[in-house]
């Protein structure tokens, strides 16, 4: 990893207005120098908290949001409508009231076989970015920001301990049924999410706060704590709220 940084915000508003302020600059520096802002989402009630204020009147004019992609980073394999969709979510709080143009976003799963959406995800990415998946290379375009939850049992997107995901090195996507939650799931791999040129942690909450332990300084095991691959990233963020940063030493 090239660079790590820990962030602990003293309030949940002082977190959010972080969160804001690190999504927006990263996007005008992006749609600056290279015309586009590509970000991949988290789902979660965590990263909900940053989409409600990026939706808010008074940012209406903090970047071009018409230059802004969205890439979704991990969905469950349900219809957009369904009340666990992390697309719905992201379409109600965000990108809905921003009217964002459906085009400039890329979910993974229409409820269908998780399998050929798994396929389908893949196409859809190399169209975006370019590159060939399973050849062993990222996209050939970096996605510019990659927002991450965390997960008490070390994961992050649906990138769950011990699945196929940690030894399908070469793919961009990885369908998984994923037994502890009773569900399928689409994820975007390490090596697509660890190309992005910030990965930013987006973590509250004392229940966390032993799996951020864990992850940050305990012994490296991406399998058991799959939070830990992302240690592969050139940069990567960690913003966390004083309950969820509490059981660090």
């Amino acid at each position: 990893m090239n660079f790590r940084q820990v962030l602990v915000a003293p309030s949940h508003d002082d977190w959010v207005d972080t969160a804001a302020e690190i999504f927006v600059t990263h996007g005008r520096d992006a749609i600056a120098e290279r015309g586009r802002f590509l970000v991949a989402l988290a789902g979660g009630s965590t990263p909900a908290a940053l989409y409600r204020r990026l939706a808010q009147p008074d940012l209406d004019d903090a970047l071009d949001w018409t230059a802004v992609t969205f890439i979704l980073g991990d969905e469950r394999c349900v219809a957009p409508d369904h009340p666990d969709s992390n697309l719905g979510m992201c379409r109600s709080i965000l990108l809905g009231p921003r009217g964002i143009d459906p085009g400039s976003v890329l979910g993974l799963s229409a409820g269908g076989d998780p399998r050929e959406e798994e396929e389908a995800a893949e196409d859809a990415l190399a169209g975006l970015l370019g590159g060939i998946p399973g050849d062993g290379d990222p996209p050939e375009v970096p996605i510019d920001l990659v927002l991450l939850g965390l997960g008490a049992n070390g994961h992050t997107a649906s990138l769950f301990p011990g699945l196929s995901w940690a030894w399908r090195l070469e793919d961009w996507v990885v369908a998984d049924y994923v037994e502890v939650v009773g569900s399928w799931r689409l994820t975007l791999t390490p090596l697509v999410l660890c190309s992005a040129r910030q990965v930013l942690f987006l973590v509250e909450g004392e229940a966390k706060a032993e799996a951020v332990a864990s992850v940050l300084d305990g012994p490296r095991d991406m399998v058991v704590l799959p939070a830990q691959a992302m240690d592969q990233a050139p940069e990567v963020v960690w913003l966390l709220d004083e309950a969820a940063a509490s059981a660090r030493r």
